[in-house]
């Protein structure tokens, strides 16, 4: 990995790399949702305003490094990247809504359901979810139909009661309880880590790896999403809503358990940083194939948003 930083200390090659992932996205979703000509055509609105453009695309990034340890041809592992990041926008979109948790900004911009409306809003979310499947379940992704339906498999795991939904659900509850430490960390396993481990698991799916293989990539994605997540805390406490380019200050508000809340700011912090250096310790049997990944486990405790 190349010392070489740039703004925010991010090195030369983790910026770069993020660029390129979010403009090959970018040019995905362009063509996934080309508008039209027929009453759907705000409903592909709706889906480009909330798609295309903005957002750190970390997910579709992990995706590609984690092929890259496998040798995957990217414009395949560009398609797995695609599908995660349609599953991720989704979730966004319906996060934002006024039933769920009501923000007015996502990405710098405003959120779905106040650029259109609610309805088309909660369309647009089921279509991009709709939308992860399909792109997984293409012949172009992977010419293995076992390989497809076991991307299929983890992704609808990864995103439904046992992952990202059940956690949604926990933050939900989580408004009119109080939850301790291991509450609040298997809250966010699931709400968070669980897309992020399907990131993981995604490239050694494509690269034939087996499951007893994949424990150090397991290892990664849960000490990595779980350093995500303080991350997003100090940002919603300390952060600044412009860089954010969301509401900040809103689990305080809520009077939510968080890990801020409940380490305190120091050990929060501390605790992120043990976390980075966990996952980047999973990696050791991989050499500078694995450099990409070491580089996106520091980024995700230095970003402001």
């Amino acid at each position: 990995m190349s010392a070489e930083l740039v703004d925010g200390g991010i090195p030369l090659v983790l910026k770069s790399a993020l660029e390129r992932v979010a403009s090959d996205i970018d040019r995905l979703f362009d063509r996934l949702l080309a508008v039209p000509d027929d009453p759907r055509r705000e409903l592909y609105e709706a889906m480009r305003h909330a798609a295309i453009g903005g957002g750190k695309r970390l997910r579709p990034l992990l995706v590609c490094a984690a092929c890259d340890i496998f040798h995957i041809d990217r414009n395949r592992a560009l398609r797995v990247a695609l599908a995660i990041e349609c599953m991720h926008v989704y979730s966004l979109i319906h996060d934002d809504l006024p039933c769920m948790d009501d923000d007015d900004m996502r990405r710098g911009k405003p959120t779905v359901h106040v650029q259109f409306n609610e309805a088309t809003a909660m369309l647009a979310g089921d279509s991009l979810h709709a939308l992860a499947f399909e792109v997984l379940a293409d012949e172009a992704t992977h010419e293995d139909p076992f390989v497809r339906s076991e991307l299929v498999l983890a992704l609808a795991r990864a995103a439904g009661p046992a992952g990202m939904a059940g956690g949604q659900m926990m933050d939900l509850v989580a408004e009119g309880e109080t939850f301790d430490l291991p509450t609040v960390t298997r809250l966010q396993q699931l709400k968070t880590g669980a897309l992020i481990a399907f990131c993981l698991e995604a490239g050694a799916i494509m690269g034939h790896v087996p499951p007893e293989g994949r424990t150090h990539l397991r290892g990664y994605a849960r000490d990595v999403g779980l350093a995500f997540q303080i991350a997003d805390d100090l940002i919603d406490a300390e952060g600044d809503a412009d860089a954010a380019g969301k509401a900040v200050g809103k689990d305080a508000a809520a009077g939510k358990a968080t890990f801020l809340s409940l380490l305190g700011l120091d050990r929060a912090r501390q605790q992120a940083h043990l976390l980075v250096d966990q996952a980047i310790a999973h990696l050791q049997g991989y050499g500078s194939e694995a450099d990409l990944l070491r580089a996106i486990a520091r980024y995700v405790i230095e970003r402001d948003r």
